[in-house]
Parts: C-alpha cells; sequence; structure tokens
C-alpha cells in the first residue's frame, strides 16, 4: 500500500501524474460537454487509485491514508496545481469526510461517510444565500422546521459546489425560533432527488461556469435523523468544516502559484525583445524576485500553521493569516506570469487566464479578507488585553519543545 512510501517519494509520483496525465488533458477536463468530460476524469480517478495515490489526508479508520498534517500540506500544494487534481487524487471529499467523522451518526457514516472516502460518491455543502450578507451567517434565512418525525426545510442557497454531481448536500438552515442566533442553526443532510430540492443554475463566476450552484428548498421533506450532528450545532459544525478548508485552500494555492512561476521562467528564457532575452531585462527579473518572496513567504507561514496543527493547536491565528496571505499571493504571482506572457496571457491559450479569474475568487471563499483580517486583530490584541503579548519568537520556542 502506499503508506510503504514515505511523503517524498509520493510527491514525486503526484508530480509525474500530473505532468503527463493530468495537464495534457485539462481541455477535456473543461469540455461543456459534461458527460466528456466527466469520463475523462473517471479514467484518471481509475489510474491514480491504481497507483495508490488516493486519499492522503483522511483518517485511516475510515479508509484514508492517514498522513499527518504537515505532510499532507506539502502534497496539497502539488495537488493544488491543476483544479481538477482533488477529484482524482480522492481529496475533494476531505472537508466533509473531517465533518462527517466528526458529527455523523453511524447510519449516516455507513450511507455517507464511507462511500465518500472511497469515492463512490461526491458531497455538497449549503450555506451562502443569495440576497444577504453572508459573510454574517447569522443572518442565514433558510429555516427548516420538524413536523410528525420529518425536517421540512424551505429557502434558497447559492454556490453549492458540486451539487450537480453531488449524492447529497449538507444544507445549514434555522431549526430553532427561541435560541441565541449562533445556536439557532443546524445541519441537515438532503440527498439529491429529494422532492422540492431544485438547481435553478450554475452561477457562472467571472465568465466561468464552474460547478457552483444556485438550489431552491421548496417544502423539502426529509427524516428527522437526517440531521447531523446536535439540533443548534450548525456554527460548531460548519467551522469544523470551513477551519481545515482554509489551510487546504492556502496549500492549493501554493500549487497553483507554482504553476505560474514555472510559466513565467519558462517563458522568460524562451523570449526576446529589443535585441535581448526577456530574461536580461531587469524589470523582468523583478516579476522573479517578487514572486520568488510572494511564495516562499506564504509557504513558511502556511507550513508553521500546518506544524501547529500537527501539534493539536487549533491555530485561528495562524489560518486566518494565512487566508489572507495567501488569497493575495496567489493573485499577485498570476497576474506577473500574465504580465511576462503579454497578450497571450489573456487568452485561453494558456492555464492563466482561467487560473487568475479562479484567484480573484480565493479572497471572498469560505470568508473574505476583510472578515479575517478583523478576526485575526482581535485575537491579537485580545492576548495584549490579557497581559500574555505576542511574543513570536517564545511562541516558537515553546512550540519545538
Amino acid at each position: 500500500m502506499a503508506m510503504s512510501r514515505d511523503w517524498m517519494q509520493i510527491r514525486s509520483e503526484l508530480v509525474d501524474f500530473l505532468e503527463q496525465e493530468i495537464y495534457p488533458r485539462e481541455p477535456l477536463l473543461q469540455s461543456a460537454d459534461k458527460t466528456l468530460a466527466e469520463a475523462e476524469l473517471a479514467a484518471l480517478v481509475k489510474k491514480a487509485r491504481a497507483k495508490h495515490l488516493w486519499a492522503f489526508g483522511h483518517p485511516e479508520e475510515i479508509g484514508g491514508m492517514g498522513l499527518p498534517f504537515l505532510e499532507y500540506a506539502y502534497l496539497n500544494e502539488v495537488i493544488g496545481r491543476s483544479e481538477f487534481a482533488q477529484r482524482i487524487f480522492g481529496t475533494y471529499s476531505l472537508q466533509d469526510s473531517i465533518m462527517l467523522n466528526a458529527y455523523a451518526s453511524d447510519s449516516q457514516r455507513e450511507r455517507y461517510l464511507l462511500p465518500l472516502v472511497a469515492g463512490d460518491i461526491n458531497p455538497s455543502f449549503a450555506m451562502t444565500e443569495p440576497g444577504i450578507s453572508s459573510s454574517d451567517p447569522t443572518q442565514l434565512q433558510t429555516t427548516a422546521e420538524l413536523i410528525d418525525g420529518y425536517w421540512h426545510i424551505n429557502g434558497r442557497k447559492w454556490f453549492t459546489t458540486g451539487a450537480d454531481i453531488a449524492a447529497y448536500t449538507t444544507v445549514m438552515c434555522r431549526t430553532e425560533t427561541q435560541a441565541p442566533d449562533h445556536s439557532a442553526f443546524s445541519m441537515i443532510i438532503v440527498p439529491m432527488g429529494t422532492p422540492g430540492y431544485s438547481i435553478l443554475r450554475d452561477t457562472p463566476v467571472l465568465g466561468i461556469a464552474g460547478g457552483h450552484f444556485e438550489a431552491e428548498y421548496v417544502n423539502v421533506k426529509v427524516p428527522a435523523d437526517n440531521l447531523l450532528g446536535e439540533r443548534g450545532a450548525g456554527f460548531k459544525i460548519a467551522q469544523r468544516r470551513l477551519g481545515p478548508g482554509r489551510i487546504f485552500h492556502c496549500m492549493r494555492w501554493l500549487g497553483q502559484a507554482q504553476r505560474a512561476y514555472d510559466l513565467m521562467c519558462k517563458r522568460l528564457l524562451s523570449r526576446s525583445a529589443f535585441g535581448s532575452g526577456l530574461a536580461d531585462k531587469q524589470l523582468m527579473q523583478q516579476h522573479v524576485f517578487n514572486s520568488y518572496q510572494d511564495i516562499q513567504a506564504c509557504r513558511q507561514l502556511t507550513l508553521h500553521a500546518a506544524k501547529r496543527i500537527d501539534a493539536g493547536d487549533i491555530a485561528r491565528v495562524e489560518i486566518g493569516a494565512i487566508k489572507v496571505a495567501g488569497a493575495g499571493m496567489l493573485h499577485r504571482v498570476i497576474d506577473r506570469a500574465i504580465q511576462v506572457y503579454g497578450a497571450e496571457g489573456l487568452t485561453d491559450d494558456t492555464p492563466l487566464s482561467r487560473m487568475y479569474r479562479h484567484a480573484r475568487e480565493a479572497r471572498l471563499y469560505d470568508g473574505p479578507d476583510e472578515v479575517h483580517v478583523q478576526s485575526v486583530a482581535k485575537q491579537l490584541l485580545r492576548a495584549y488585553e490579557k497581559g500574555q503579548g505576542w511574543d513570536f519568537g517564545q511562541r516558537d520556542a515553546e512550540f519545538a519543545s
């Protein structure tokens, strides 16, 4: 099995698979013909599984490889180089498997969790809603009422990623009318095909129909035991899913930045203008230097957070900081690569145009920059308010010991 190899060997195998198998097939994977695209992806999944390149971060007890967080970080930055690699290598469902592993009932584990890790089904998650400020989820309007042993769900969600390929959607909705806002929401599992649950559209994001769906719930009726965890625990469960998800995003953004950096440097070495190579131009060299600096600084922040998580720390400050730093880093590095490519970089003749548009999403999903900046700053100031301060070197020394 794969665990007989160390993470460095697995990482090398992942790089080879990406370059030899996935990159050449990306045009097909992006095809508007969904049947063709899904068939191509399924073929790549089969090849990846045959090479034991599957489910690295999922716990062993549910069928995953069970790698420590830090080792998974090194692998995930490779997976991030292609937007399709998460599904191909079985890491697409990791946020949901973490959530289900912590809160699912025995029947939910059997019906959803184990098939999820095995890659037999895909998940989707519905939290964000149109028409409200989703950075304040206490405003969510979707409701669920328990009547005669069944939840009756009504509302509208959007940015439900992957709903078209999912076996079920975990829906966050208000279930308590007399509780404080942060204890008024619950998570309920809704299988696809349930009457009243309708996918309305694939919401285009900066011109890309990227699988982020708007859906309507009209008197959707599911059994009471489709409740995930306890009533009123929706915020707690959401944080269990979103917290690790933010650092997973940062890992993958490093992979995207690596790919853009490779493209930029190779372009500089292959082109000339005004009598000399582009690589000899000082302003072009500035792009290389600035991008190296951005990527390496963000890598160290991300790896530091991963080490703290492995040590049992929830790392709220570190994760909030890298969510903001990573999103900005990704946007800047891809932007410089496009500048080096010139007009060609604006077209879909290179991966950069699509990568650039996805990079702009990064500053909004799983919480906008402004919310994370405010949250991190409050936590840092609170430490000073308590007389503890924030001694960077001392924290690292305590962590190392």
